[in-house]
C-alpha cells in the first residue's frame, strides 16, 4: 500500500487522516461507484459495497481535529464577511457623492438602468426631475463656501426625507441634482417637486444668526417607451432652462 493511502495512528490509537488519505478515499469510492454502475452482478455489487463500507469505516477524524477544522471554517467565514463588507463600502464610495451622500453620475446611471429595465418589463412609468438651486453663487459669495456646502447637504436631507424609498436622488453638478421618480407620471412628479419646494421654503438653513432661504428651479420629464437616459435628461434640462427663464423657483413639465 502506498504512503498516501496510509492511515497514521496517534499514541491513543485513534486514526489520524492525512489530506492525501482523504483524497485517496474519494478516488477509491468513486472508482467503486463506477464499477457498480457497470455491472448487473448482484454478488459483485455487494462485494464492492462492502469494500466501500470498509473504506468509510477507516476514515475517522479525532474530535480535536474536527473542532480545529470547524474553527478554521468559522475564521474563513469571518474573513469572507469582512472582505465582502469592505467591497460593499468601496462600491458605495464609487457610486456616491462624498459631500451629500447622494448618488453620483455613475450611481445614477446604474439606478436608471435598473429602473428602466423594470419599467420595460412591467410597462410602468418613470420620471426624472432635474433641479438647480437658485442664486447659489450669491449664497456662496455672501456666506462662504462652507455654508454653501451645508446648504447642499441641507437640501438633500430634506428631499430624501420627502421622497419615497423607491425614489432616488443624485448630484450631477455643483448645485444641480437629478431625481428618479418611479411609478409616477409627469403631473404626479411635478406635484412632488412643488411639495418639496414648499418644504424647503418652510425650512431655511440656519447659519449662525442667519436663516438662509433656499429655492430651486426644476424641469420634469416622463420617460417614453424604452427612451435612453441621455435624451430623457436632455428634455428635463430644457424644461429646467424654461423654469429659470420664467422667474425661477418653479417646476416646468416637459411635453
Amino acid at each position: 500500500m502506498s504512503s498516501q493511502a496510509t492511515v497514521r495512528r496517534t499514541r491513543t490509537g485513534t486514526p489520524k487522516i492525512s489530506g492525501n488519505t482523504l483524497h485517496t478515499y474519494n478516488e477509491r469510492v468513486s472508482d467503486l461507484a463506477e464499477r457498480i454502475r457497470g455491472t448487473d452482478n448482484l454478488g459483485a455489487i455487494i462485494e464492492m459495497l462492502n469494500q466501500a463500507l470498509t473504506e468509510t469505516r477507516r476514515l475517522r477524524l479525532r474530535e480535536d481535529e474536527l473542532k480545529a477544522a470547524q474553527r478554521k471554517v468559522a475564521e474563513a467565514e469571518r474573513d469572507i464577511e469582512s472582505m465582502k463588507s469592505e467591497l460593499e463600502q468601496v462600491k458605495a464610495m464609487l457610486h456616491q457623492d462624498p459631500l451629500t451622500g447622494t448618488l453620483n453620475r455613475r450611481g445614477l446611471d446604474d439606478a436608471f438602468r435598473q429602473e428602466a429595465a423594470r419599467c420595460d418589463r412591467h410597462g410602468s412609468r418613470l420620471c426624472v426631475a432635474l433641479i438647480d438651486l437658485d442664486d447659489f453663487k450669491a449664497l456662496n459669495d455672501r456666506y462662504g463656501h462652507p455654508a454653501g456646502d451645508r446648504a447642499l447637504v441641507h437640501v438633500c436631507a430634506l428631499i430624501r426625507a420627502t421622497l419615497r424609498p423607491t425614489d432616488r436622488i443624485g448630484r450631477i453638478g455643483g448645485e444641480e441634482f437629478l431625481l428618479l421618480l418611479a411609478d409616477a407620471g409627469v403631473d404626479e412628479a411635478a406635484a412632488v417637486m412643488e411639495r418639496i419646494q414648499g418644504e424647503l421654503a418652510a425650512s431655511p438653513l440656519l447659519e449662525g444668526a442667519a436663516a438662509i432661504s433656499i429655492a430651486f428651479s426644476c424641469g420634469v420629464a416622463e420617460r417614453s417607451v424604452r427612451e435612453p437616459f441621455e435624451p430623457l435628461v436632455a428634455r428635463a434640462d430644457a424644461a429646467l432652462y424654461q423654469a429659470k427663464r420664467s422667474g425661477k423657483n418653479r417646476v416646468v413639465r416637459s411635453h
